[in-house]
């Protein structure tokens, strides 16, 4: 509902304009309000992007939240590090009522082998570690990364998830959330998990290209768990500019987002427009989380989600899904893309 203000408002501090235009949604079964568009952290690195600009990444931080995003979602793997850090420095001018926060645990290095790690010590070490970059006394969720990953969900349910269950006790964390690519392992570890976890987060799997998310979206509103769909751009496949060379995508997918900028360049639009405004029709979602490491983007992704499209950028759309996107795709599994990064 657009139109009212959320308990992260802050006078004095937001635009408060643009906070009324912005929609707030409830996470699930959580007293979490959050704003229909999300800020994801993976951009705020040199993950995608060897250029990443620091100082650019911390005003744009600082002009989302003022603008009427309240909710940040970030994670160790980001730049090892980097991108906690970087949010770290951005939040320290922010109130902290003005935001709500999620990290995770779970997956770490670039090197394959030292990728994930979901025991208890790493586990503990972890959070720790996260809360001291970002320079918070708590965060609002605790995530498992890529539980999809795991060697089994029994590692994730019995030494995972209990030590996030400690900080919440400890009042370090309030919520905990999964996350992943594979959703069916997602619908199992939330059932399996009922009453423990509170959100799930799926990645690149309700997009131009990707439908799959709609098979267990009832299961997730009846679980009660908040539903956080992340990568409408698909990891920079569905946008003009195209994917960066590691991009897991098959040739053949990769050929399809190519084809599709090719017709928006042609025309005049911008692909990751009309992706963020497809995945945002998406209902039962609380959330769409996109990556946004600059002010340009932001305010393009504001413009999809809060003005919609044109009548030239509809026509562009409908002519992609009947002639573009004419069946669901997907690049395998977490696991199957480890090697691709840099």
């Amino acid at each position: 509902m657009t139109g009212t203000l959320p308990a992260t408002f802050v006078k004095g501090f937001h635009n408060e304009e643009l906070v009324r235009r912005m929609e707030y949604r409830k996470l699930g079964g959580t007293n979490l309000r959050v704003s229909k568009i999300a800020l994801g952290g993976a951009t705020l690195s040199a993950l995608f992007d060897q250029k990443f600009d620091e100082e650019e990444g911390i005003r744009t931080v600082q002009e989302a939240i003022k603008s009427g995003i309240n909710y940040i979602d970030t994670a160790p793997f980001y730049g090892q590090g980097q991108s906690e850090q970087v949010l770290g420095k951005a939040l320290m001018d922010v109130p902290r009522e003005a935001y709500y926060i999620a990290t995770k645990v779970g997956r770490y290095e670039l090197d394959p082998d030292r990728m994930f790690d979901f025991t208890a010590a790493k586990t503990r070490e972890s959070v720790k570690k996260s809360l001291g970059l970002l320079g918070l006394d708590y965060v609002d969720v605790l995530q498992v990364h890529d539980v999809d990953a795991a060697p089994s969900l029994d590692l994730v349910l019995k030494e995972t998830i209990p030590v996030l269950e400690e900080f919440v006790k400890a009042g370090k964390a309030r919520f905990i959330g999964i996350t992943g690519y594979d959703v069916d392992v997602l619908k199992e570890c939330a059932e399996r998990a009922k009453g423990r976890v509170n959100i799930v987060l799926s990645y690149a799997r309700y997009t131009l290209l990707d439908n799959t998310l709609l098979r267990h979206m009832k299961a997730f509103r009846e679980l009660n768990v908040g539903v956080i769909c992340a990568a409408a751009h698909a990891l920079g496949l569905l946008t003009n500019a195209g994917p960066q060379a590691w991009h897991p995508g098959s040739p053949e997918l990769q050929q399809v987002g190519r084809q599709a900028a090719e017709i928006c360049k042609q025309r005049g639009v911008e692909l990751g427009k009309l992706a963020m405004y497809y995945s945002t029709q998406l209902e039962g979602a609380a959330t769409f989380l996109i990556g946004i490491p600059n002010r340009r983007l932001l305010q393009l992704n504001f413009d999809a989600v809060l003005n919609g499209l044109n009548s030239a950028e509809q026509e562009v759309l409908q002519y992609l899904r009947e002639n573009v996107f004419k069946q669901s795709y997907s690049w395998g599994s977490t696991l199957s893309t480890v090697r691709d990064f840099k």
